[in-house]
């Protein structure tokens, strides 16, 4: 598992997030948990197509933040 930091740009805000990858990802659990503050609020999971969509979902976060992780997520790391 990799552990790397990114940023979420929303409105005036900029969110940290942490995200943990989990590198050699066989289907058993999520590939990317989302972390903010040290807190769980959400993971995702690539599509056959390389598409992020919603494992599992706190419901901390809002649509348009969730959007926005998966956007970031999938440009950087897919």
């Amino acid at each position: 598992m990799e552990r790397f930091s990114i940023e979420i740009k929303r409105n005036k805000d900029t969110l940290q997030f942490e995200v943990a990858d989990y590198l050699h990802h066989n289907g058993e659990h999520c590939k990317f948990e989302v972390y903010h503050n040290n807190e769980f609020v959400a993971s995702f999971e690539p599509d056959q197509h390389k598409f992020l969509h919603v494992c599992k979902d706190t419901g901390k976060l809002d649509e348009k933040t969730m959007n926005l992780l998966c956007d970031k997520l999938e440009h950087i790391h897919i």
